[in-house]
C-alpha cells in the first residue's frame, strides 16, 4: 500500500491510543495503524476522554472518539496512517498535532459499504492550523 512511505523514524516511534472502551472504531483505526505503520500500539481505555484531550491540547472543535501520543505529537481521530508517516519525516515547524474531526465515513476505521465523505486532516499548534491534507 504506502510502506514505501512509512520511515524509519514512524517504526520506532511509541504510540499509545487512549480510547473510550465502549468505542468499536478505534480497535478497527489503531488496527490500520498498526498495518500501515508496522507499529505496535498500546491502547489505554478511559472513562474521561475529555480530560485527556484537554490535557494534550486537542481544540474542541477538532475532538474525535480516539487520542493517540506518538513521539510528543498528539493524533486525533481517524488519521490515516500515510499522515502520520508524513508528520514524523517533516516535522513540520510549530506543529503538535494532527487531527480529523468527528467521525467521516470512509476514513480508516469508519469503513461502511463502501459509503465516503470528504474530510480534512487538520494539522493544529501554538502557530494555528492548516489543512495537511483533504480526501474526497
Amino acid at each position: 500500500m504506502f510502506l514505501a512511505a512509512c520511515s524509519g523514524a514512524a517504526q520506532a516511534a511509541n504510540y499509545t491510543m487512549f480510547r473510550d472502551p465502549n468505542c468499536g472504531c478505534c480497535e478497527a483505526w489503531a488496527a490500520h495503524i498498526r498495518e500501515g505503520l508496522h507499529a505496535d500500539v498500546a491502547v489505554q481505555d478511559s472513562a474521561d476522554m475529555g480530560a485527556i484531550k484537554d490535557r494534550e491540547g486537542v481544540p474542541d472543535e477538532l475532538r474525535s472518539c480516539h487520542t493517540m501520543i506518538v513521539d510528543g505529537y498528539v493524533i486525533e481521530g481517524h488519521v490515516p496512517a500515510a499522515d502520520i508517516a508524513r508528520l514524523l519525516r517533516e516535522r513540520p515547524a510549530g506543529v503538535e498535532g494532527l487531527a480529523v474531526a468527528g467521525m467521516p465515513l470512509g476514513s480508516p476505521g469508519m469503513e461502511m459499504d463502501g459509503r465516503t465523505q470528504p474530510y480534512q486532516v487538520i494539522a493544529f499548534g501554538k502557530t494555528g492550523r492548516t489543512v495537511f491534507n483533504s480526501y474526497n
